[in-house]
């Protein structure tokens, strides 16, 4: 005889106070996620530069003016100052020396170049200092920038593989807390970062307590809810705190141009999260599925007090049975996150203002997430994921075929795109947790999420492609999210099925 949890637990409603407290703290435990999965929008960006210019060189004015040797833009065909190149300075000191004057007297574009070897003079109009100004990650150390991003996404990756296996071993609670310190510490931590090298070191350990929080609070709140609930907390709740989270990154970046005292508040938020320990119990789905009936009824007990309900005397009269193992495809996880994450990480590219179009790029997802709410409650899973990839995808694909000069068409089809990829984000996770019994459902989620981060990983060089043809990376997103859009129609059904709690119940629910 198989235990049925919602049926057991069906004495303490869908939405007393019990929940609606989980419900809220959870939520509010996810905005950190927002700006620090994203903070590279603005930490790693590159301010215009060109070759410094020592003052200590006594040169003329007029001199100092034509040090820099003007180049073509491949695009606009505009001329702009070389940003990686100077004319010999030897050379320039000499003709300055005699008195000779450039352009009158002198050929400037005769006298031979040199690379920037004194170093490069950053614009400080938009920021005070990013990585990419403190580190000179320009030129020929440009790759240095979207590695950055990619290796944050390498600690992503890892740690989903780590804390699914350890949040089905150790419980939710314990390993959302703990991965929830790691991200705050580290990123205080990462303040502080004497070189490059230390900073990337750093930001791996970020990346991976940030996507173990995120996984083990979903799931946790996946588990607690009952299926009413469950729609809205995958959609209107994490998914919607971290859009919050994010659309916190530009007003903060925004009042904040130092890199170093952006990440400095980005850790004040984590403190006030790890607070909520105190208040956040485990999943009692998890104590049931280890055998820990005494511990899942007296919360269940407290919950019912709570919410001003009686429980029956023994809630559970069989112990749950557990299994392992489990399987899945990960194609759509990998292009999703792909698409995602490009986008995300492209608004500094994109025409106006940076601040304006990534607070737009966050603020997009609330009605997509709207959206997705609805969607979930009366369509199937992969109707629902389908139809919003191929949106997501489709739009993508029309950039190339607008005028460079119609910046703001181009800015509405990346905002549209953004739309459905957001709506088919926070799609995913919950049907990928319906699929998958108690015992293995973090390590699942885990394993999709380690997935979708390979697509991460990718995501940076997706953008940098934009510098040799610029609609390249959304050929390249919108082709591959169609695709895993048509193949997300051969997943497993489960709207309407309950969260099975064993393989066997699994593979009765998604047969």
């Amino acid at each position: 005889m198989r235990i049925h949890y919602d049926d057991s637990t069906a004495f303490l409603g869908d939405w007393g106070p019990f929940q609606r407290t989980v419900f809220a703290l959870l939520c509010l435990s996810m905005i950190p996620n927002g700006f620090t999965g994203l903070s590279m929008v603005f930490m790693g960006d590159t301010p215009a530069h060109r070759c410094l210019i020592p003052a200590a060189l006594n040169i003329t004015d007029e001199w100092r003016n034509a040090s820099i040797p003007l180049e073509e833009d491949e695009e606009s065909r505009d001329s702009r100052f070389s940003k990686c190149s100077r004319h010999r300075m030897d050379v320039v000191k000499n003709y300055s020396d005699r008195g000779l004057l450039p352009w009158v007297d002198v050929n400037v574009s005769d006298i031979p170049q040199e690379g920037c070897l004194d170093g490069w003079e950053y614009d400080t109009g938009t920021y005070i200092s990013t990585i990419v100004s403190e580190w000179d990650l320009v030129c020929s150390d440009n790759w240095r920038a979207p590695l950055t991003t990619s290796l944050f996404f390498c600690g992503v990756l890892t740690g989903s593989v780590i804390s699914g296996q350890m949040s089905d071993r150790f419980g939710r609670k314990k390993v959302l807390f703990v991965t929830m310190a790691i991200q705050t510490v580290f990123t205080f931590i990462q303040v502080f970062s004497p070189s490059w090298l230390i900073f990337c070191l750093l930001f791996f350990i970020v990346g991976m307590g940030q996507i173990s929080n995120y996984v083990s609070g979903f799931v946790l709140g996946m588990e607690i809810f009952s299926p009413p609930v469950r729609d809205i907390y995958s959609t209107l709740g994490v998914c919607l705190f971290f859009s919050i989270g994010y659309m916190m990154l530009p007003l903060a970046a925004y009042f904040l141009r130092d890199w170093r005292m952006l990440l400095l508040v980005f850790t004040i938020p984590g403190i006030f999260c790890m607070l909520l320990w105190w208040f956040i119990p485990e999943s009692p789905r998890w104590l049931l599925s280890q055998g820990r009936v005494t511990e899942a009824e007296a919360i269940l007990r407290k919950a019912a007090q709570m919410n001003g309900v009686n429980a029956p005397d023994v809630i559970f009269p069989l112990n749950q049975v557990k299994h392992t193992s489990a399987c899945a495809s990960q194609m759509t996880c990998a292009a999703l996150n792909i698409g995602y994450c490009a986008l995300s990480l492209n608004t500094s590219s994109l025409h106006g203002n940076i601040y304006l179009n990534c607070f737009l790029s966050a603020a997009v997802e609330v009605p997509a997430l709207f959206m997705a709410w609805l969607m979930l409650r009366r369509w199937p899973r992969r109707l629902c994921l389908s139809s919003t990839l191929s949106l997501g995808g489709l739009v993508l694909l029309f950039i190339q075929l607008i005028p460079q000069h119609m910046n703001y068409v181009t800015f509405s089809l990346v905002m549209l795109g953004k739309f459905g990829l957001s709506a088919a984000f926070s799609i995913l996770y919950p049907a990928t947790a319906e699929l998958y019994p108690t015992v293995l459902r973090n390590t699942a989620l885990g394993t999709c999420s380690m997935a979708s981060r390979v697509g991460s990983i990718l995501a940076p060089y997706f953008i940098y492609l934009g510098g040799y043809y610029r609609s390249l990376p959304y050929i390249l997103i919108g082709s591959v999210n169609i695709l895993s859009g048509l193949l997300s129609l051969l997943l497993p059904e489960s709207l309407g099925s309950p969260l099975p709690e064993t393989i066997s119940h699994m593979q009765t629910v998604v047969g």
